[in-house]
């Protein structure tokens, strides 16, 4: 079997496991965020029991309207923090040591390898970067694992991705998926499981993993995995809290696809507007000029994305027509950018450094974009009207892309400003 049938098996309580088969498979841990707990809150009381199944196994997170932008959202929150107080669940409040979901649970440890995860939000995905099978659901099936600990689906075929050659100076793990994406189309790996593997990847560091795992839905995917390495155990050494399994796809496992590229002499990638899968290399961008520049999100608000941003900006000033935001992932990852001096390079900027939220890159506020302003963006999404009104332009790109066009005030590589 391959790594996503491995895990799957297991947690089925059986010896194997095929794609197409449905199975009934105990969860790890499951995930509700601002938006989507209300529903599972309601979904969960009409069930008719009185508590979740294990409380330690259900973490909320408020970080998509956080700070509440309005009465809505913030009657939204209370409900949620009174379910986790009324239940016992994990809860993060804003402001203690929380963040953007899916940089908060690996950062807390909260997600191990070999696990089955599950979340009311569609990035849940991105724990595969640690070697587990992660996937977001809707908030009814939520709501019923909450009560059960577990859940159905069906068992995904898995695309074997494999990426030969070396990364290059500015190239990371948003430039592989954009590529990927770019070739297979966002529906090329629909309800599958996307196992990444080469030199390439090998290569790549854990942040850049989550990257990639984290946009593998923006490909139709149910899920996307990395095979756990030293690099992996190194990430969760300090983190873990309870024992894991780690599994490996055998060497005669069978895939549904099995799909290679030379990523040798890559260079960075851009998303255009309207979807993910519009990606090119940043030379091919044209003369796009820019009102905004966002780094941050689920997708590359990690300290390395910031780091890489800095790296960038140090010494330079955001372009006088560009709005550069920058949002650490998390409460650890802004005090670790700002002991490391990186908050203090952003504001010598120009750049606005905000609290961790997902609010620009969903288009729900701390960052909306009016009609006719263009944004290059670190996040996963681009669709028409994605950051706010419909005739402005989102282009997708890394954190490195995204601080060099916030100097020149049109895409560009880093390589313009970094010399």
């Amino acid at each position: 079997m391959n790594l996503t049938e491995k895990i799957l098996a297991a947690h089925a309580d059986k010896t194997a496991v095929s794609p197409g088969e449905f199975i009934n498979a105990r969860v790890d841990m499951i995930l509700v965020n601002d938006v989507t707990a209300p529903i599972s809150i309601r979904e969960f009381r009409r069930i008719g029991v009185s508590k979740v199944f294990d409380p330690r196994k259900i973490v909320m997170v408020p970080d998509h309207f956080t700070p509440n932008k309005d009465t809505i959202s913030a009657e939204n929150a209370k409900q949620m923090r009174e379910f986790a107080l009324e239940q016992g669940t994990l809860y993060f409040e804003v402001g203690q040591m929380c963040g953007i979901e899916h940089v908060l649970l690996p950062e807390q440890g909260l997600v191990l390898p070999g696990e089955l995860i599950i979340g009311a939000d569609s990035h849940t995905c991105t724990y595969g970067a640690l070697g587990a099978f992660s996937t977001g659901m809707g908030s009814t099936d939520i709501a019923a694992a909450m009560a059960t600990g577990d859940t159905w689906l069906k068992v995904p075929p898995t695309i074997k991705l494999v990426y030969r050659g070396n990364l290059g100076t500015w190239v990371g793990g948003k430039d592989l998926i954009l590529y990927t994406i770019g070739r297979i189309g966002m529906d090329g790996a629909r309800y599958s499981a996307m196992e990444f593997v080469g030199e390439a990847i090998e290569a790549l560091s854990i942040e850049g993993r989550f990257t990639m795992a984290n946009m593998a839905v923006e490909a139709g995917a149910k899920a996307g995995l990395f095979r756990v390495d030293n690099k992996t155990q190194l990430y969760i050494k300090s983190r873990e809290r309870h024992a894991y399994n780690v599994y490996e796809s055998d060497t005669d496992a069978e895939y549904a696809r099995i799909i290679e590229y030379d990523i040798s002499g890559m260079e960075p990638q851009v998303a255009l507007p309207g979807s993910p899968a519009n990606a090119r290399p940043v030379s091919e961008v044209g003369d796009v000029a820019i009102n905004q520049a966002v780094i941050g999100s689920c997708t590359n608000g990690r300290l390395e994305d910031l780091q890489l941003a800095a790296q960038i900006l140090k010494g330079k000033k955001v372009h006088s027509e560009v709005r550069c935001l920058v949002f650490p992932g998390t409460q650890q990852v802004y005090l670790d950018a700002l002991n490391l001096g990186l908050v203090e390079i952003f504001i010598e900027a120009g750049a606005a450094v905000s609290t961790p939220t997902c609010g620009p890159c969903a288009g729900l506020h701390m960052g909306i974009l009016a009609e006719g302003e263009r944004c290059i963006s670190t996040t996963n999404r681009n669709f028409v009207g994605r950051m706010g009104s419909p005739k402005s332009e989102v282009y997708l790109s890394s954190p490195a892309v995204a601080a060099a066009s916030a100097v020149v005030g049109r895409i560009v590589s880093p390589e313009e400003v970094s010399g």
